[in-house]
């Protein structure tokens, strides 16, 4: 008798030693059912083949990152490709693989054939640098042996075939739309480069290079102003000094043609022209022009006044007698130095002119240099922007027809078949030894369910607490079991067995 449904050590071996009959043959018959099911049930062989991945002949380096894929999308993106309805429909009337089913509709005998095609990754060794499976296994299990060969070396042939063709397709499409992009670059670089040649052309000497030469030039100009003015300074008073020789020396001829000169004015004049000396060699070298006029004025005057001397009285009569008289050479030769000097002053005037324009051109270049470096700056950045995306496009096609090339020379990335699809001796499903195996088990457990139950219904009290449990009253003796082999000498008595009839049914 069970309590709360627990089993003690005690109640097992009772009941092994009633009921041990039904685990043998609880587990027996269930291998043998199992071993049955192996022999009734439909057999399905698997044909299998590894396909490795090799890597590039050259290195991985020069090959265009544009090309390169995880193997995770990329087998998947190819097995549904080749897992297409057309496809295995193809391969379905081609290797006959469901001979018994063809009433059936053909969608339910792909997606039946589907389900029996794996593609599985090898999983990279732990510890690899190279994240990437070293390949993949494809697998095949159908009701003939042979038709599941064929139809796995059907499968592996379009997994090569794909490899190759989607490469050369996504080669191809790589290289026009980098072409593509690399004529609109192309254009975009031509357009950038004109912008900045025209802004060159256009701002022509206030470039941000030429800023210093302009400064250099504002310099040189500011001194040839300054040169000019001081030039003008001197040509001015050239011809004031010659208009004072000139007035002086109309006046003496004026003096000389009327008989009123004298010598008293010369010796004046004379003074003057000393002191003037004086001053000017103060301030000035002999070489100096205005020096070298002061003392060529003062020999003159000195001739005047020994000529005058000399004549006497003789030139008032010969003055009077004439009828008419030239200026002298010097007063001819005055006004024509006077003259050289408007047209030297007016000449330097228009230099000046000419100089200051180009001075107020320059600062003007100097002033706006900033504002051109800035718009110069922006164009020449979009201008090496433009060539970066050129010259980045350009190498990628570049790379992309040496990888096309290498993929025509099977240097590439390629799928080897490592072992030709396997022809598969024994069934893969069932199997002899998971089915008897799962028999003998299932019967164990079985047998132990079926004990577990007899031991249940046992209402039998075979200890203190069984009798505890069902009377609800507590035990004052027992009287025990005395087998035979207590007592070889002498036969249970009847008493004894009467005990043990009243101990059980109680």
């Amino acid at each position: 008798m069970l309590s709360k449904g627990s089993v003690s050590a005690s109640e097992v071996k009772r009941l092994l030693r009633r009921y041990w009959w039904i685990l043998p043959i609880t587990i027996l018959a269930a291998g043998a059912i199992g071993y049955a099911a192996t022999l009734v049930l439909p057999k399905k062989y698997t044909s299998s083949t590894m396909v490795l991945v090799e890597p590039p002949a050259v290195d991985q380096g020069v090959l265009p990152t544009t090309t390169q894929e995880d193997l995770y999308r990329h087998l998947a993106s190819m097995k549904e490709q080749i897992l297409s309805r057309s496809r295995l429909q193809t391969i379905i009337l081609k290797f006959n693989v469901f001979p018994k089913r063809k009433e059936d509709h053909m969608d339910d005998l792909v997606d039946d054939l589907k389900k029996t095609i794996e593609v599985e990754l090898i999983q990279p060794m732990p510890g690899s640098q190279d994240r990437q499976p070293p390949g993949f296994h494809v697998s095949v299990t159908l009701a003939d042996a042979v038709v599941a060969q064929q139809v796995c070396t059907e499968i592996t042939s379009m997994f090569m075939e794909q490899n190759a063709s989607s490469q050369v397709k996504k080669i191809d499409e790589t290289t026009a739309f980098l072409t593509q992009q690399l004529a609109e670059a192309k254009a975009n670089l031509d357009e950038q480069d004109q912008k900045l040649a025209d802004f060159k052309s256009k701002h022509l000497g206030i470039l941000p290079d030429q800023e210093q030469a302009n400064l250099n030039m504002l310099t040189g100009m500011n001194s040839q102003l300054e040169a000019n003015t001081q030039a003008i300074n001197r040509a001015q008073q050239d011809k004031t000094f010659n208009e004072s020789l000139l007035s002086q020396q109309q006046t003496l001829w004026r003096q000389a043609q009327s008989g009123t000169g004298n010598t008293d004015n010369l010796d004046q004049q004379l003074a003057t022209l000393q002191d003037e000396y004086s001053a000017l060699s103060a301030k000035y070298t002999p070489e100096h022009p205005d020096v070298v006029k002061t003392q060529a004025a003062i020999e003159e005057v000195k001739k005047r006044i020994a000529a005058a001397a000399a004549a006497g009285s003789d030139s008032k009569s010969n003055n009077a007698t004439a009828t008419s008289v030239h200026e002298p050479p010097q007063i001819q030769q005055l006004r024509t130095k006077i003259k050289q000097d408007d047209l030297n002053i007016a000449d330097l005037l228009r230099q000046q002119a000419t100089i200051q324009k180009d001075i107020s051109t320059l600062r003007a270049h100097v002033q706006a240099s900033p504002m051109v470096e800035q718009q110069i700056k922006e164009l020449t950045r979009n201008y090496q922007t433009a060539l970066d995306h050129y010259n980045d496009l350009l190498k990628n096609q570049q790379k992309s027809a040496m990888l096309k090339d290498l993929q025509n020379q099977q240097e590439a990335e390629t799928f080897r078949v490592l072992d030709a699809p396997s022809m598969p001796m024994t069934p893969s499903f069932p199997k002899k030894i998971v089915f008897v195996g799962g028999g003998l088990g299932a019967g164990f457990a079985l047998a132990v369910g079926i004990l577990y139950l007899l031991a249940m219904s046992d209402k039998a009290m075979y200890t203190e607490g069984d009798v505890e449990l069902c009377l609800k009253l507590p035990v004052l003796t027992l009287v025990p079991s005395f087998d035979a082999g207590d007592f070889p000498s002498s036969p249970p008595s009847k008493r004894s067995k009467e005990i043990d009839v009243l101990a059980a049914k109680a």
